[in-house]
């Protein structure tokens, strides 16, 4: 059985990241290629300098050929940022026959596409939630049902035209096609979340470099989409002030620091401050040895203090979140929880924190769903490139981007896949 080659690129702030994989039908990927550099010329998301990131694309996707041994002609992208909106929307048609046909269910989501968006934008994805037949809702497969009526609820993602050609521009000037160009936050949710937890009700929360992509479930449906303009990095610029350390020095005590503290086998107590009036000691702060890290004037860093700081910035951060979502009327009081993923889900009580603020459990999501050469990628910081890869796999080998129509995966659409075309495999998660 061949064997079909997909590629993926997730051009964030913090990095780049470039994954081969090959598939066979129904298989699951074999991930075969893998590199990641940081980040040149991109800016919570966007692109700022167009040469600064064609480079670093274009070395970080040289490194993960070298690796797999072939040359890719075409990848799949992801794209964030504060630019992204999404919407739901109903497109509604007559049945053309008895029986509902694949041609019925592509005009209900084309007319559900045709929303107002204002100029300047375009839509990235239009993701059907049910379909209903004749009023009987809650539908994932019309397909071969009798009716005449027949209704889609829809999700539709759009972008800033400017950032999104931006960005495609940075890929198409290295020579590459661009299968498709897929939001963050949904592609994460691919490779992280369980389908209970999206049956239940769950927020995906993928803190990234620059940017925190949001997505939330209700019923197995895509419910909302949007990013805040705030992530890692700006933990990394409040660590910097907090500590007295450079930004750089700063990134390896917030990336280090859960390690050192495991290695250590705790936090060393040393004593600041003499006695006071009333008390019995010397008051005694916990403090962790970061000699190791080679900071020059820093060998201890106070652990209450790195807690504050960690917690101030994600607190602000979720209550962004917090706001955004209840604008768009949609509720962040979800059964399954929060899922937080990205670089920034491994940064010490951020689970804690997002319990406190949101009220509901949570978990660090990981992601899964490939097998091969997954050890690099096996981090939080990868759940959107694994995603992508996933994405791929169940595109069939037919993006949409040359279509200038991108119609993208759904809440779960079951056995539909087996009984239409390709072009309609884009349809389903």
């Amino acid at each position: 059985m061949a064997k079909r080659i997909i590629s993926a690129l997730d051009v964030g702030s913090a990095k780049v990241c470039a994954v081969i994989a090959s598939v066979e039908e129904d298989g699951v990927p074999q991930v075969i290629g893998v590199a990641s550099q940081p980040s040149a010329g991109i800016k919570k998301g966007v692109v700022v300098n167009i040469d600064d990131s064609i480079n670093t694309i274009a070395s970080t996707l040289e490194a993960a050929e070298r690796m797999a041994g072939i040359t890719v002609p075409s990848v799949y992208l992801s794209v964030s940022g504060k630019h992204i909106t999404s919407t739901n929307n109903k497109g509604v048609v007559a049945v053309s026959t008895e029986e509902i046909i694949p041609d019925d269910v592509f005009r209900a989501i084309e007319s559900a596409r045709t929303v107002s968006i204002p100029a300047g934008r375009e839509i990235l994805h239009v993701i059907p939630r049910e379909f209903i037949v004749d009023s009987q809702g809650c539908v994932k497969d019309p397909i071969g049902m009798t009716g005449t009526r027949l209704e889609v609820d829809a999700h539709i993602v759009s972008a800033t035209s400017t950032v999104l050609h931006n960005l495609l521009k940075c890929v198409q000037q290295l020579g590459l096609k661009v299968d498709d160009v897929v939001f963050s936050g949904w592609s994460s949710s691919t490779a992280v979340l369980t389908d209970t937890e999206k049956e239940l009700g769950v927020m995906l929360l993928d803190i990234g470099g620059g940017v925190t992509s949001i997505s939330t479930f209700v019923e197995d449906a895509i419910t909302y989409s949007g990013c805040v303009p705030f992530g890692g990095l700006n933990v990394t610029s409040d660590l910097a002030i907090g500590l007295r350390v450079s930004l750089d020095d700063a990134e390896r005590i917030k990336t280090n620091i859960a390690d050192i503290i495991r290695s250590q086998g705790g936090k060393r107590q040393v004593d600041i401050g003499g006695k006071k009036k009333g008390e019995k000691g010397k008051k005694r702060a916990k403090v962790v040895d970061v000699s190791s890290l080679g900071i020059e004037g820093t060998d201890e860093v106070d652990k209450e203090l790195f807690d504050e700081i960690i917690e101030a910035r994600l607190s602000e951060i979720f209550d962004l979140v917090t706001a955004q979502i209840a604008q768009s009327g949609t509720d962040t009081t979800m059964p399954a929880g929060v899922v937080v993923t990205g670089g920034s889900a491994l940064l010490p009580n951020v689970t804690k924190i997002a319990k406190k603020i949101f009220k509901v459990p949570a978990r660090v999501g990981y992601p899964k769903g490939l097998e091969g050469l997954v050890d690099e990628i096996s981090s939080p910081a990868f759940s959107t490139i694994q995603g992508l890869i996933l994405y791929g796999s169940k595109s069939n080998g037919e993006g949409r981007m040359n279509e200038g129509v991108t119609m993208t995966g759904g809440g779960g659409v079951g056995n539909i896949l087996s009984k239409v075309g390709g072009w309609f495999k884009n349809l389903i998660p």
